[in-house]
């Protein structure tokens, strides 16, 4: 620097300085050691205004330049592409300009308005449909160069291929009309007479349970099925903690010879440490309920026809074990004669109903639950079924009341079961006869592990069970999730209607 940056006041304590001072009057300060301030370097201007046209008034000082051409503005042939600003080169400060590049071809200009101020928010005019892109790149103002005449004044501009409308719109192209790939008229459905995708409504269900466009699991029949049929209900659902639901059911109706009715509920709930519990809880379920249609119309005793149902019951459980009908691929007879056939066989629980003719009859094998629950609540309520479970036996034996044998860990470990690997199926019997109207609740564990004692069941059924059994199952499905759901939740809700001379004890 030629001459030392002159001062108006002290640095350290403000006091005003004259010309020429050299040290503060007030606190000496030494006004040699501050340094000066930054050169000033003057704001560039990129590209320039057409020959002619009026040139955009400097910025304020701290302020900067608009970046680019104004609109129907180029540079004049020969002109810098870059350079600083006038003011800086007329100063005489030593600053220099920079060469410009060799002119090049550059299509014709879009007209506007002469001298119009172009910055940032303000439209680029779109290049036109077809049209690649401009010789030499960007041009000097750092936007892309207008290759398409503007529209007459009054009339909307083209629309780029980007779209019409900001944010929204269909685009639209040299081609015509481009469908938005978003829009749901546009999404490929999947092929008539499959199941969709219940993620994104698009994709095909593979028979693994996958879909083949966004990869979701697809949730199983059996996650969630409910039925009614006439006055009983049934609800079964997966739970929160399973990944399948091993749980299965049967409702049916029929006549007796006499024709009155006869209403047949099962439940039946897989062993999870066996081997396709899921199938043996169906065959069970489905082998009960057409013994039960089968023997009733004939006449034959309830409590006999339920003892024959889960005899036939077991049979197709055992079925399962030994490769009736093959297995992955396995001949029957070689899995008959296969001597680890029995280890982990299917193995399922059952429990059903009949009501008829005033009757009321359970069966029963493992720990698979009935309830009777009044519809008046003024009688007790009452558990018609015992556990073949560890826990029962305990009881039963005076070993453990049944506050600390329910408590045990080994308290859900069952005694009885239906299953190739089950030493001896001993069906429980019971028939009742009810002097009140009411319900029958037929459940799995998933249901009373969380109203395990009568009274606790008989609080979460609905007053109107009888009336609605289908949305009293529900609601007990519902009480069980919201308990924690760790087990697969099964419950049929059997309404009981008194019949004239029908009255007796439960």
């Amino acid at each position: 620097m030629s001459r030392r940056h002159q001062l108006s006041a002290c640095p350290g304590c403000e006091e005003p300085l004259e010309s020429g001072d050299l040290f503060c009057g007030a606190c000496g300060y030494d006004l040699s050691a501050v340094p000066p301030p930054p050169e000033d370097r003057p704001t560039m201007v990129v590209g320039s205004p057409v020959s002619g046209a009026a040139r955009p008034a400097p910025a304020a000082p701290g302020r900067e330049q608009p970046l680019g051409d104004p609109p129907g503005a180029r540079p004049a042939p020969g002109a810098g592409a870059v350079r600083f600003d006038a003011r800086a080169t007329a100063a005489g400060a030593g600053d220099f300009e920079l060469p410009a590049p060799a002119p090049a071809a550059r299509p014709a200009p879009v007209p506007g308005p002469v001298g119009e101020a172009w910055g940032p928010g303000t439209p680029v005019p779109p290049p036109a449909s077809g049209a690649g892109p401009a010789p030499g790149g960007v041009p000097a103002g750092g936007a892309p160069a207008p290759e398409a005449s503007a529209a007459p004044a009054g009339e909307p501009a083209p629309a780029g291929p980007t779209g019409g409308v900001p944010g929204g719109g269909s685009a639209t192209g040299a081609g015509g009309d481009l469908p938005d790939p978003r829009a749901a008229e546009h999404t490929a459905a999947p092929p008539a007479g499959t199941r969709p995708c219940v993620a994104c409504r698009a994709g095909r269900v593979d028979p693994d349970g996958y879909c083949e466009n966004c990869g979701h699991a697809q949730p199983r029949e059996r996650d969630h099925m409910e039925e009614e049929l006439g006055a009983v209900a049934a609800v079964s659902d997966r739970g929160l903690r399973h990944h399948r639901n091993e749980d299965a059911f049967a409702l049916s109706s029929t006549a007796l010879p006499d024709g009155s009715p006869a209403v047949v509920a099962i439940v039946c709930d897989g062993v999870s440490s066996a081997t396709r519990p899921d199938e043996a809880s169906a065959a069970a379920a489905a082998a009960a309920n057409e013994a039960l249609l089968a023997s009733l119309p004939r006449g034959t005793h309830p409590q006999t026809a339920m003892h024959d149902a889960i005899v036939a019951a077991s049979e197709a459980v055992n079925a399962l074990a030994s490769g009736h009908g093959g297995q992955d691929g396995q001949d029957g007879d070689a899995m008959e004669h296969d001597p680890h056939r029995h280890q982990n066989a299917p193995a399922c629980t059952l429990v059903a109903t009949v009501v008829a003719n005033g009757l009321l009859v359970v069966g029963w094998v493992g720990d698979s639950r009935a309830y009777w629950v009044p519809d008046d609540r003024g009688g007790p309520p009452a558990r018609l079924t015992e556990d073949d479970s560890w826990a029962a036996q305990m009881v039963a034996a005076g070993l453990m009341n049944e506050a600390e044998a329910y408590a045990d860990e080994r308290a859900h470990a069952i005694t009885g079961w239906l299953g190739a690997d089950a030493y001896e199926v001993e069906p429980h019997i019971a028939a009742f006869k009810p002097d009140r109207p009411g319900v029958v609740v037929v459940c799995t564990d998933g249901l009373w592990n969380y109203a395990e004692a009568a009274e606790d069941m008989a609080r979460v059924v609905p007053p109107d069970a009888a009336r609605r059994p289908l949305h009293s199952a529900r609601v007990l499905v519902g009480h069980a999730l919201d308990g924690g759901g760790h087990d697969n939740v099964t419950v049929a809700v059997v309404p009981f209607a008194m019949t004239a001379g029908g009255a007796g004890s439960a």
